[in-house]
């Protein structure tokens, strides 16, 4: 690749700023060969596997082509996954931190009124599940008369859950000049056809399947009886002493089966599922990302949405039934140039199934025979004191959060308080301007205001004597919002 750093983009001194927090220094194969693209305007259609850094090579020139001062929305990115839309809406904010970027993430399970809110307000860019971006644009709560760029990702898997009709009825309420741009691991005829159906000319982008791609993705199975698969299970971890490893199942019940399971044997571990409380989903996606459990029980739910890059351990306990599936599970361990193995129990009724997967993915799946007992017993003292030594992780907002506070203000709309009377009360405290004043969020009772640079601390000691639109409000330091 030519470009050996993200400079050589010509990007905007705020935007190189965060990257450089967030220490991205070599741009990937397709952040280099995307971003040059979307930069000129031109809509793109790009087929790359999962891990392969897709979600910044549309992030970074989107935020760069964003205009800080129109209020309305500019951007709208659809997700398949409540999961993947909140990882995205955080990644664009990390992006767009130092331009004060406002993202906002619409999807199920969480309240509409929230979400119309939070809307109402200044908002550069929005992402979202389809069902949930096209309620809001029916309901009249979220305006798409200024969207110029529109993104579709997980395209493949946007037609697997059945959302294809809800993109269509969403890309046909925008405005006819946009920009479009389609990601996609997988590219079939359905994707084809709504590429000619909705996009301009756009340019193809292919990248090897890095998902699937020897060596860094060593690809194991296990043929076993379904009433084998508990043991198996237990002997396999042992003997391989991941790191941090997902173990995927078709059903809720059998995700709940497996993590009561991993729980009887002392297991570090969590579970994730559809039939959970949507907060309890991001919470446990939180605790594995920071490195708190080393075993995650989950569905398919969770093949979508994790942005974690040291995974070293994905298990199929079920096969998946769609070979697709398949690509994006293996495709989250291996990622960011580490490697990985993608290991899988499969049934005798299920050899036709494993061979089609294979062929589709391009990838040989070597058949192991289950560790002995003596394997087992080998490995188990060094297994159990790897267990629990776990480290954590370091978020990879931390070095770009370190030096900014965000300051809690108990008034906010009813009291008829908008974002501009607090930029022009702080930018009034000598030593502090509207460059250190990031984003702000108003809401009925309450207004939320970063203030970054490090001058927190000091804005919030002279906003304790300050009025805003002559009113005095209570300020302190907010946490955990």
């Amino acid at each position: 690749m030519k470009n050996t750093s993200f400079t050589e983009f010509q990007l905007e001194e705020s935007i190189e700023r965060a990257l450089e927090s967030m220490r991205y220094e070599k741009p990937t194969e397709v952040q280099h060969k995307v971003i040059p693209i979307i930069l000129m305007n031109k809509d793109v259609v790009v087929e790359a596997s999962t891990g392969s850094g897709k979600t910044a090579a549309y992030g970074i020139p989107l935020c760069q082509h964003v205009e800080w001062l129109e209020n309305k929305p500019q951007v709208l990115v659809l997700t398949p996954t409540r999961e993947l839309a909140a990882q995205v809406r955080e990644d664009l904010i990390h992006i767009g931190r130092f331009k004060r970027i406002k993202a906002a993430a619409v999807y199920g399970k969480q309240p509409f009124a929230r979400q119309k809110l939070e809307l109402s307000q200044k908002c550069h860019i929005v992402v979202g599940t389809p069902g949930r971006v096209l309620d809001h644009i029916q309901k009249g709560t979220l305006s798409v008369e200024k969207i110029q760029y529109a993104v579709i990702d997980e395209a493949d898997e946007m037609l697997n859950m059945g959302f294809i009709s809800q993109v269509e009825e969403i890309i046909n309420a925008l405005p006819k000049k946009r920009v479009t741009m389609m990601f996609s691991a997988t590219f079939g005829e359905d994707i084809k056809r709504l590429c000619e159906t909705y996009m301009n000319n756009p340019e193809y982008v292919k990248i090897e399947d890095q998902a699937a791609h020897k060596p860094r993705i060593i690809h194991e199975g296990y043929l076993t009886k379904d009433t084998q698969k508990l043991s198996l299970l237990r002997d396999v971890t042992i003997r391989e002493k991941a790191d941090s490893c997902i173990i995927f199942c078709r059903t809720q019940e059998q995700v709940d089966r497996v993590f009561d399971q991993l729980v009887e044997w002392d297991y570090s571990c969590g579970k994730i599922h559809g039939g959970m409380y949507q907060e309890d989903r991001f919470d446990v996606m939180n605790q594995f990302k920071r490195g708190e459990f080393r075993y995650l029980a989950a569905t398919d739910v969770a093949a979508r949405g994790i942005d974690i890059d040291e995974i070293s351990h994905v298990i199929n306990f079920d096969f998946p039934l769609e070979k697709e599936a398949y690509v994006h599970r293996a495709g989250r361990t291996g990622r960011a140039g580490k490697s990985g193995k993608a290991i899988s129990f499969f049934t005798p009724h299920e050899r036709e199934l494993l061979a089609e997967t294979e062929e589709y993915a391009g990838v040989s799946i070597m058949l192991k025979e289950p560790p002995t007992k003596a394997e087992v017993e080998a490995a188990r003292d060094s297994f159990e004191r790897h267990m629990f030594q776990t480290e954590r992780k370091e978020d990879k907002g931390a070095e770009l959060n370190k030096d900014i506070m965000k300051l809690f203000f108990n008034g906010g709309k009813k009291k008829k308080l908008r974002a501009i009377d607090f930029v022009g009360t702080i930018a009034k405290i000598d030593g502090v301007t509207a460059e250190d004043i990031g984003i702000i969020t108003i809401e009925d009772q309450a207004s939320f205001v970063e203030i970054m640079n490090g001058k927190g601390p000091y804005v919030l000691n002279a906003m304790k004597k300050k009025t805003v639109k002559g009113k005095k409000l209570k300020v302190y330091e907010a946490f955990n919002r």
